[in-house]
């Protein structure tokens, strides 16, 4: 997706978004705010654009590519210090705008979740920047020092829920939540085996598929459920790409609020893809076997 067609999607939403926003702002006593040089779809735009680029630290991008190449787009440009000061006005808009750039839900839903470290294990005595809300936590990749977070995709790739959490939260604790708009099958891996998660998902009209663990008696499981285990590698690829194409994860933050934006920018970086893994499945016949 080019930059322009980047901004008139981002700002079409903004359109629509604006009055309704400005209007409960009103409402709840807040003052009007004074008119600024960048607007917030011009904000959200290089925020997000960031994230579709090759840059790795969002000062760079800003001081090298933004301000050097991008000034005929974006012709009110403010320093970069001002920039990183307008982040965090711009933090409701872009998740309203996540939510909208959401996929619909085919009956066919992945579940996971993956750490998002703010420093090295070594170094949490010396983290002062998120030690009211990081905290210690463990994957099957060791322990860490963060954040989770929790995600579902439908089987073409495209985002459906997600979820932020203290990395020692238990990965079940969240999905009654998340799963709300969902229906049909949820595949997830053994950190969701739960008797009791899997009734109040049934009762949703989800139906919840894991692997066994090893201390649990063998059940039968129908062999369209067996395929579908198979490819839940799917969340795993999309996962690596946000942490590698999208760089939601790093350790340079210097504010918890900016961290969110960035995060969410990141994933909707990933939702203006035009390639996402995809599985090709046939859902009514997996559905019907």
């Amino acid at each position: 997706m080019s930059l322009l067609e980047l901004f008139c999607s981002v700002d079409d939403f903004w359109l629509c978004f604006a009055p309704h926003w400005k209007a409960g702002q009103i409402a709840a006593g807040r003052k009007r705010e004074r008119a600024r040089q960048l607007c917030p779809s011009e904000i959200m735009t290089i925020l997000i654009h960031f994230h579709q680029s090759h840059y790795r630290t969002f000062k760079a991008y800003y001081t090298e590519q933004v301000q050097d190449h991008l000034r005929s787009e974006f012709p009110h440009l403010v320093s970069y210090q001002r920039f990183v000061a307008l982040i965090p006005s711009v933090m409701v808009p872009l998740l309203a705008y996540l939510q909208s750039r959401y996929g619909t839900c085919t009956g066919i839903s992945f579940i996971d979740s993956t750490s998002l470290s703010v420093c090295h294990p070594k170094r949490i005595t010396q983290h002062h920047v998120f030690a009211v809300d990081a905290r210690r936590g463990k994957t099957s990749m060791g322990w860490f020092y963060g954040f989770k977070l929790h995600l579902a995709v439908n089987e073409c790739g495209e985002l459906l829920a997600c979820c932020l959490t203290p990395g020692n939260i238990d990965d079940r604790k969240p999905v009654p939540r998340m799963v709300k708009r969902l229906w049909g099958k949820l595949i997830g891996d053994r950190g969701y085996v739960s008797a009791p998660l899997t009734q109040l998902l049934f009762e949703q009209g989800l139906h919840l598929i894991t692997k066994l663990r090893k201390n649990m008696k063998n059940r039968l499981m129908l062999m369209s459920d067996k395929l579908l285990l198979r490819k839940r590698a799917i969340i795993e690829c999309i996962i690596d790409q946000l942490k590698n194409i999208s760089q939601i994860e790093h350790s340079r933050h210097r504010s918890p609020t900016n961290f969110v934006v960035h995060l969410i920018a990141g994933l909707i970086a990933y939702s203006h893809q035009e390639k996402k893994p995809s599985l090709h499945l046939d859902e009514r016949h997996l559905l019907a076997a």
